[in-house]
């Protein structure tokens, strides 16, 4: 099922896209914006597949997104 394969790789991609915005900022700057640094590296390595939207939310203010 080709839509099953990209929902399996929307994590990672998210994770990806974090780490890219994130660039030289350490995980403890950006999880000030509310959130712990494990909930940031579990989004990042795309161990936390469903992050809350008020998380996403969180981390793109922070980021400047």
């Amino acid at each position: 099922m080709p839509g099953a394969a990209a929902a399996r790789r929307r994590p990672a991609r998210l994770g990806a896209l974090l780490r890219t915005a994130r660039g030289e900022r350490s995980m403890v700057d950006v999880a000030a914006a509310g959130l712990s640094a494990e909930t940031l590296r579990k989004i990042e390595t795309g161990r936390a597949p469903t992050p809350a939207f008020f998380t996403v939310a969180a981390l793109a203010g922070a980021l400047g997104l």
